[in-house]
């Protein structure tokens, strides 16, 4: 059950309207038939697809129950305390619901663990990405660590293994990214020119005969800043299924299924390696996560 309540910026429009223009993953057709049959209720009464909505209205989807992926549902508890927790996530388990998972992810796994106070996400991982990841376990703890990564205070390093070997073996990327049209979710994150600022601080640690091994410092914390910004430069991750050379995504879908590819699908190599920060208590943590034997040195 998807229950969400009306912006002032959406009032004024229909109730087929408001599912079509914003959940693109599903046609106007299909949205019309749920909304016919009484998959979606306004203010928890049975509506129509010309009903106009108001702001601060409730709409309340109800989805037809569906068999979830498999993913890998075991994670490491690094560290935990009243105030936080620290865990190792393992690539292939989404962080939070969406793309047809709700309980194979990160965060119902911990509503299971934690049922009284779930501990909360300062910061996201991709699927495909594994390694560390910092939740709040109280509203000042999320509030503090919060502050924390928006003034560039906490330190994230990751492992990533790109194509070619040409890079130098320090460089920084600027590339701004912003929202590009994708024409199956509406849009997905990329390089863009008019984009949010980013910076990626990259050290070659080994050259192969085709790919190269890094350590990427992010200063800033863009949706799949690394897969874009080495894409951008010229060195996509290996094995990256959406972001292409030129930090653009994919819009052609593969011969063998002829389906898009999607941000949320895995197959690339990278490793949330090292994290500190400062503890609400005022103590400077660190933490490291041991890499993939793919992504050691």
């Amino acid at each position: 059950m998807y229950r969400e309540q009306v912006e002032r910026s959406a009032a004024g429009t229909t109730v087929l309207d408001y599912y079509t223009q914003r959940y693109r993953h599903s046609n106007r057709s299909e949205w019309a038939s749920r909304i016919q049959s009484r998959q979606v209720l306004l203010d928890d009464a049975e509506t129509t697809v010309e009903a106009v909505l108001l702001a601060g209205q409730w709409l309340t989807y109800h989805r037809a129950p569906w068999q979830e992926p498999d993913v890998p549902l075991a994670f490491e508890v690094l560290y935990e305390d009243a105030a936080l927790t620290v865990v190792a996530k393992p690539s292939g388990l989404p962080v939070l619901p969406g793309g047809g998972f709700l309980e194979h992810t990160l965060l119902w796994q911990l509503q299971q663990r934690y049922p009284q106070e779930t501990p909360l996400p300062i910061h996201r991982l991709g699927r495909g990405t594994s390694g560390l990841m910092l939740l709040a376990r109280s509203p000042d703890a999320r509030a503090h660590l919060s502050q924390q990564l928006r003034d560039r205070q906490m330190q994230k390093i990751y492992r990533a293994l790109a194509q070619g070997n040409s890079m130098p073996d320090r460089f920084s990327i600027t590339e701004p990214i912003g929202k590009q049209p994708h024409p199956v979710l509406g849009y997905v994150y990329a390089a863009h020119p008019q984009g949010a600022l980013a910076q990626s601080d990259c050290q070659v640690l080994r050259r192969d005969a085709e790919t190269a091994l890094l350590d990427v410092t992010i200063l800033t914390g863009r949706p799949h800043q690394i897969r874009i910004h080495l894409a951008a430069t010229g060195y996509p991750l290996v094995g990256d299924p959406l972001y292409a050379i030129g930090g653009m995504p994919l819009i052609q879908p593969p011969s063998e299924n002829g389906r898009l590819p999607v941000p949320g699908d895995c197959g690339y190599h990278l490793h949330a390696l090292h994290l500190s920060f400062t503890h609400p208590n005022g103590q400077l943590m660190t933490f490291t996560c041991s890499p993939p034997p793919v992504l050691a040195v």
